[in-house]
């Protein structure tokens, strides 16, 4: 054998040996992570509400919960949903008002519609019983591969991933994984990993696990790896970058928005009260309610800070409000407000409104029918009147819904999106103060 030969296939057997012990010690750190962490969870996990069973109803329900939502939010929430709808069967049945008005200040709404419309799923499909199987679940509306993997192995203990932000952040910096977390294949090749560190028999205790070490120990910005079970073996630590990890695409900003509300104060028979519209059947918080409210022109709309004009803004509310057909006078700015969405900003700017007549409660509100600006809110309207428009479009599709004018009292019968609770929450407490100080 020649000398270059010999040399090739040394340094070939080389090769193999420095990979057969690259594998061991990836197979060792493996059974180390899978030990340790087990070992931890059992003395360290947290004692939460849906842990004290294996109910797979109340696992999912948290799971849905626990979306983009802190622990500590979600406990009362959990605790009061079930309370209001303790079975499948109860929340499939239940008037979707009711559903909304309970998770109500919770936020991304869409998941309590979906939520629904599963518990419906698994009601007519199923018998009311969550199934145990893979395919049967993954087919239930809002269920993601990470809920259903938390369904199946938290329930019933089946050796499915469920690979979330937080376990991919630990996973990342634990064995040193510089992939994309955004990109779908590097979320594939989490859950294979995932699941090839699942101990035999242990699928419910090492998923909460693992999320728990990301949620409590592994956090995003300031990781505390000295209390951290499996620091040892942890290759972001050994090689410094922990807190460089994981590698995420940052998402696109949300668009900001800037919106006119209208907080309208009845008089007459309607003293004490405010006005409310429902949203549209779909779309952005569909079926729920709200102040009135239009986006500001490009034109026009700014932050109240950088001198949105003031009597621009009143005029342009103002004619919003005729174009719905509300018989309302803007009169002063009253506060400033914020609503994040995933995708958009909305920064509303709201102005104390007065009922201009005191008119009896429109048929509208009464049996949810759409009003328009020439028929339904205000009837008395003279009809042959043109509707006025804006140089930037046609009335909004917003202007369709019913309306309602409340009390205090009134706003358990109404699912409202967060700012909107805090709004009118915020306005009533001040006309409680007025009164008991006699202005």
């Amino acid at each position: 054998m020649k000398q270059q030969e010999r040399q090739d296939l040394q340094e070939r057997e080389e090769g193999r040996e420095g990979q057969d012990k690259k594998d061991q010690e990836l197979r060792e750190a493996k059974q180390y992570f899978s030990y340790h962490l087990l070992e931890w969870y059992q003395g360290q996990k947290r004692d939460l509400p849906w842990r004290r069973h294996r109910n797979p109803y109340y696992i999912w329900i948290s799971e849905i919960m626990l979306q983009q939502t802190r622990v500590d939010t979600v406990i009362p929430y959990f605790n009061r949903f079930i309370e209001r709808f303790p079975t499948v069967e109860s929340l499939a049945d239940a008037p979707e008002e009711d559903v909304l008005k309970c998770w109500e200040g919770l936020g991304y709404y869409s998941r309590a519609r979906n939520i629904q419309h599963a518990a419906k799923q698994v009601k007519e499909l199923y018998g009311g019983q969550v199934p145990n199987d893979r395919e049967a679940v993954f087919s239930l509306k809002g269920v993601g591969p990470y809920t259903a993997g938390a369904i199946l192995s938290i329930a019933f203990n089946r050796p499915e991933p469920a690979v979330d932000g937080n376990v991919m952040r630990v996973l990342s910096r634990y064995f040193l994984i510089e992939d994309d977390i955004a990109k779908g294949p590097t979320r594939v090749k989490m859950e294979r990993l995932a699941a090839e560190l699942i101990p035999e028999g242990e699928a419910a205790s090492f998923n909460q696990a693992l999320m728990e070490l990301g949620a409590l120990v592994c956090t995003p910005k300031s990781p505390s790896c000295l209390t951290c079970p499996v620091m040892e073996h942890c290759a972001a630590r050994l090689a410094g970058c922990e807190t460089s990890l994981p590698v995420k695409t940052k998402a696109k900003p949300p668009r900001p928005e800037e919106r006119l509300a209208a907080l309208i104060e009845g008089r007459g028979a309607h003293a004490g009260q405010v006005l409310i519209r429902q949203r549209p059947q779909s779309g952005l918080l569909a079926r729920m309610w709200e102040l009135p409210h239009w986006q500001a022109p490009p034109a026009e709309g700014s932050a109240k800070s950088a001198g949105l004009p003031e009597a621009a803004a009143l005029d342009r509310l103002r004619r919003s409000l005729r174009q719905a057909g509300i018989s309302a006078r803007p009169e002063e700015h009253w506060m400033a407000a914020e609503h994040i969405f995933s995708h958009i900003v909305w920064t509303l700017q709201v102005y104390r409104c007065r009922e201009e007549d005191a008119l009896p409660l429109p048929i509208a509100a009464e049996g949810r029918a759409a009003y328009t600006a020439d028929a339904g809110l205000f009837p008395e309207m003279d009809s042959s009147l043109p509707v006025e428009r804006f140089e930037d479009g046609n009335a909004s599709p917003e202007d369709g819904g019913a309306v309602r004018w409340i009390s205090r009292e009134d706003m358990a019968n109404y699912a409202f999106p967060n700012v909107f609770l805090k709004l009118l929450n915020l306005y009533f407490d001040e006309q409680e103060e007025l009164a008991k100080s006699g202005k």
